[in-house]
C-alpha cells in the first residue's frame, strides 16, 4: 500500500473514495459504479500533476526522503549484471551503510559506490540508515583505488543524510576518511559518474559524488547540511526547515542553474516512488550517455575535466 506525504491529502482521499467504490462493485452489489470510478481516478491524477508542479524545496525533501522511494539496491538489481559485493575497508571493519562491488552496466565493467538506507526496520538498522562510518568511505577509497588499477570506470548512487556523527566514528577519523574519499574521487584517472537518487547530504555524500559528470534526480536534494540542522544553527529552532530548504537552495532545479550538477534525470509522475522500474531505466539510459562521452579520454584529459567541474562552481564571471 503506497503511504502519501502530508500534502498529498487531496489525492489520498480522491484514491480512498476509488477503493471503497471498487470494493462495493466487487461485493456483488448492482449500483453502476465504473464511470465514477473512472472519474475519480482522473481527478486524482490531475490533482497530483497540479501537486507535482509547484513543489517547494521542502516538499521536495519529503518526496526525496519517502520511505517507499527506490535505493541504491534496487538500482544495482536492475541496472548491474553479475554484481560481486565487496566488503571491509582491510583496516577496522565493514560498513553495511554502503555497498560497494564490481558488475557489468549495459556491455561495461564498472566499479559501483552507493549509499544504502535499508527498507524496513532491520534491514535500516543494519545500514544505520546510510550514515557511513569512517570504515564505508574507507572502504569506498578501497574500491577507487581498485577502478584505478584496473581502468573501471566509477557510478555513486548517493542517498545519505549525512556521515555518522557518533562519537565512535569521530574517534576513528571521519573527517579524515570523508576527506580522503573526497581526494580519491577527485583523483581518479577513470571516468566517474555520480548520481544522487534521494538525499545528499553534507560531506557524507560528496565523498563518494566528485565525479565527471553529477547528475541527480528530478525530486532528490542536495546539501552541505540537512534542512533541520540548518534552521537550528540558523535560527536555533529546527521547527524552521521549511524556511531553511528555502534558502538554502538544495532541488535539483537550483543547483543545476548554479552548476553545482550536470543533469536533471525527471522522475514519473508522483515522484520514483510511485514506478520504481521507470525511474531505475531513466537513470541507467542517463549513466550509459553520461559514460559514453569519456570514451576515448585519456587519463589526464578525465583528469582535467573533472578537476574543471569543481572549480567552475560558484563562479560568476
Amino acid at each position: 500500500m503506497l503511504s502519501f506525504l502530508d500534502f498529498e491529502k487531496p489525492v489520498a482521499d480522491l484514491q480512498g473514495k476509488v477503493h471503497e467504490l471498487k470494493a462495493v462493485a466487487g461485493s456483488g452489489e448492482t449500483v453502476e459504479v465504473s464511470q465514477e470510478i473512472a472519474r475519480l481516478e482522473q481527478k486524482a491524477e490531475q490533482t497530483l500533476k497540479e501537486l507535482y508542479a509547484k513543489l517547494t524545496p521542502w516538499q521536495k525533501t519529503q518526496v526525496a526522503r519517502h520511505p517507499d522511494r527506490p535505493h541504491a539496491v534496487d538500482y544495482i538489481t536492475g541496472l548491474i549484471e553479475d554484481f560481486t559485493p565487496l566488503s571491509g575497508d582491510r583496516s577496522y571493519a565493514e560498513d553495511a551503510a554502503i555497498i560497494a562491488g564490481i558488475g557489468r552496466f549495459r556491455g561495461r565493467s564498472v566499479a559501483i559506490l552507493g549509499q544504502e538506507k535499508g527498507a524496513d526496520t532491520q534491514s535500516r538498522l543494519k545500514r544505520n540508515f546510510g550514515m557511513a562510518r569512517p570504515e564505508g568511505y574507507r572502504k569506498a577509497v578501497r574500491i577507487m583505488d581498485m577502478a584505478e588499477r584496473f581502468s573501471l570506470p566509477v557510478v555513486s548512487l548517493v542517498d545519505t543524510a549525512g556521515a555518522y556523527p557518533g562519537i565512535g566514528a569521530e574517534e576513528r577519523g571521519q573527517a579524515e576518511a570523508i576527506a580522503r574519499s573526497t581526494d580519491a574521487g577527485l583523483g581518479l584517472s577513470t571516468a566517474s559518474v555520480a548520481l544522487i537518487i534521494g538525499e545528499g547530504g553534507s560531506g557524507g555524500a560528496i565523498a563518494i559524488a566528485t565525479a565527471n559528470h553529477v547528475a541527480m534526480l528530478e525530486h532528490s536534494i542536495y546539501s552541505v547540511i540537512s534542512p533541520e540542522a540548518g534552521a537550528s544553527i540558523l535560527w536555533r529552532d529546527s521547527a524552521r526547515a521549511q524556511d531553511a530548504a528555502t534558502n538554502m537552495k538544495i532541488t535539483a532545479q537550483d543547483l543545476i542553474g548554479m552548476r553545482v550538477i550536470d543533469e536533471i534525470v525527471e522522475e514519473p509522475l508522483g515522484g520514483a516512488h510511485r514506478a520504481k522500474e521507470i525511474v531505475v531505466d531513466r537513470a541507467g539510459t542517463a549513466i550509459e550517455a553520461a559514460l559514453a562521452r569519456f570514451d576515448g579520454m585519456s587519463a589526464e584529459e578525465i583528469r582535467a575535466q573533472r578537476r574543471a567541474k569543481f572549480l567552475e562552481i560558484g563562479r560568476t564571471l
